[in-house]
């Protein structure tokens, strides 16, 4: 009688672990908590001859979530100062062709010094056989 009590306990415990099955404790699929975005309110639209939406279409107002985070983080485009303003102004704006213009053989250059040249010739690699050496 105890040896059935046994198996009748042991037995219907592995059934109600088995229901616990489907792929472990910490394998579930669960929803992204930082995806989720608040809906706006619905506004009647002041002109009913819009065409709706196409269904699935973000909303044209909204924007994205992150581009909601950035804004809310950043708060957007701040105003220029007065001095910095100004400091554009001076400054005036690159020309279009100036990348082009860089590398042209007649664009006068300063040069840098040894260290400089040094460094920018030094061979590629992921530094396993770089030396320090220290002048004396």
């Amino acid at each position: 009688m105890r040896n059935v009590k046994t198996v009748l306990v042991l037995g219907t415990g592995a059934m109600l672990l088995a229901a616990c099955g489907g792929g472990g404790l910490f394998n579930r699929d669960r929803p992204d908590e930082f995806a989720v975005q608040r809906q706006a309110p619905l506004v009647v639209p002041p002109d009913f001859s819009l065409t709706p939406p196409a269904p699935g279409a973000p909303r044209p107002v909204e924007g994205t979530a992150s581009e909601q985070a950035l804004d809310a983080l950043f708060g957007g485009p701040a105003p220029r100062s007065r001095i910095e303003a100004s400091l554009l102004d001076r400054a005036g704006s690159a020309a279009p062709s100036i990348r082009s213009v860089v590398g042209d053989s007649e664009t006068n250059t300063v040069a840098k010094g040894r260290i400089t040249r040094d460094i920018i010739a030094a061979p590629e690699g992921d530094g396993a056989s770089a030396q320090v050496v220290i002048p004396s």
